[in-house]
């Protein structure tokens, strides 16, 4: 298609504008193992149309991905998924899911550059899975809270049996929550930024 000077490009809707009131933007990775829920945190919180890079499961998985408890997924995200989100007027939060499949995990380390903070996404039916995840992050030096999705087959056990089995320490929040609600998503980000905040505090008086 040929275009002409008179030709205009659309550029982004205004509901994507960034609020000119924003002072300070803070990147965030949303982590965790293969159907834990990324996508749909990212999705469900973004005021922002969310990009995902979603692709269709084929056969080339079976046997390689661990799709336990996610059987009935059907697309996984290969690259990563962004949002954002305003946590004041001054403040907002860009939001980036990383793939779960333990193949695309060499993508992570990119991701992680520039985060001020982690959301560790975990399933009760699958919690081995985070392990490797905390590591990765405690590695980098990420600070990060333990977000647990309340599937509604996956059991649930008390936040102290579940600290003990996940070897965290008391300092690091662990909360509960439903990523297909806005609102319980962002009960996880505010945390993420009140456990930041005191780690500055201690910092500071350090």
């Amino acid at each position: 298609m040929d275009f002409k000077s008179s030709d205009t490009i659309p550029g982004p809707r205004a509901e994507d504008h960034l609020p000119h009131t924003a002072q300070a933007a803070v990147k965030i990775v949303i982590v965790g193992g293969f159907g834990v829920g990324k996508t749909t945190m990212v999705g469900s919180v973004s005021e922002i149309r969310p990009l995902t890079t979603e692709e269709t499961m084929t056969q080339a998985g079976i046997g390689v991905d661990d799709n336990y408890g996610s059987e009935s997924k059907t697309a996984t995200t290969v690259a990563m998924d962004f949002g954002r989100i305003s946590i004041t007027d001054q403040l907002v939060l860009y939001l980036f899911g990383t793939p779960g499949q333990e193949r695309f995990w060499f993508l992570w380390n990119g991701l992680f550059e520039g985060a001020l903070g982690a959301v560790v996404l975990v399933d009760t039916r699958r919690l081995e899975v985070s392990f490797d995840v905390m590591g990765r992050l405690e590695e980098r030096g990420v600070p990060f809270v333990v977000a647990v999705n309340s599937f509604p087959d996956a059991p649930r056990y008390p936040v102290e049996d579940l600290r003990t089995a996940l070897d965290l320490p008391e300092a690091i929040p662990i909360i509960e929550c439903d990523v297909r609600r806005r609102a319980s998503s962002r009960d996880v980000l505010m945390t993420l930024m009140r456990f930041l905040h005191s780690l500055a505090l201690v910092g500071k008086l350090a």
